[in-house]
């Protein structure tokens, strides 16, 4: 990396685990573009460790609120799709799969502004667990599927759960990232390296976190699809 990398990245780290700690999402679609155009080579492997300490920090903090019926089902599929994650970075070119992944992310938002309100059952939470093991193993973001199944519940709930599955996932992903030779310890060194950062972001966020109200949860989910989706579709 070169010698402004680590400031840069650092001042990224913090306001994306600030923003995650707040809403329960975004750590990944702030981090990963910025990771990218720093380090190509920092993708998906310090993404997916940056996040870990940060989600078990959410995740404690909103313990009570976790919905466990949910994050089974979601954790199951998420950890069955693992290995199809990896296949995916090996077969298919990353413009593709960008393209494919923000087409799908923007069209599951568009259906969401239009469709009603709704409690999430199994097929919903196995399907986003599943999107979710293909995409955030292969490009480090996949918080769009899980953001939009819990899009109706309390915010408490959406950034326990989510973070939650994120935590599990996460380490699954890097286990076999590592294990197939596609990660070494040097990027698990540079997350490690941000730790500070991301703690002054996830202790900022315990002043507003619990500000957030239903409504304005739904919204940002909402928005923070359509972005991650353009985002990507633009990218590829």
């Amino acid at each position: 990396m070169s010698p402004g990398t680590p400031a840069v990245l650092a001042v990224t780290v913090a306001v994306a685990a600030f923003v995650q700690g707040s809403s329960g999402l975004g750590f990944a679609l702030i981090v990963a573009p910025v990771a990218g155009i720093l380090d190509p080579g920092l993708v998906p492997v310090f993404v997916l460790a940056s996040m870990i300490p940060l989600n078990a920090y959410v995740a404690w903090r909103e313990r009570e609120s976790l919905d466990l019926r949910g994050a089974a089902w979601i954790t199951g599929a998420r950890l069955a799709a693992t290995p199809g994650g990896l296949a995916l970075l090996w077969l298919i070119p990353e413009r593709d799969l960008g393209l494919f992944v923000g087409m799908a992310t923007v069209l599951a938002a568009v259906v969401s502004l239009a469709a009603p309100a709704f409690s999430p059952g199994r097929a919903a939470y196995l399907g986003a667990g599943a999107v979710t093991g293909l995409t955030e193993t292969a490009t480090g973001v996949g918080g769009p599927p899980l953001a939009l199944v819990y899009q109706h519940r309390p915010p408490a709930e959406l950034r326990s759960t989510v973070a939650a599955c994120f935590l599990v996932g996460e380490v699954a992903s890097l286990v076999l990232l590592h294990a197939t030779g596609r990660a070494d310890a040097g990027e698990l060194g540079s997350a490690a390296l941000l730790l500070p950062a991301i703690a002054v972001g996830a202790w900022l966020s315990r002043l507003t976190h619990h500000r957030l109200d239903a409504r304005r949860m739904r919204l940002f989910v909402l928005v923070f699809a359509l972005i991650s989706g353009l985002v990507l579709i633009l990218g590829a």
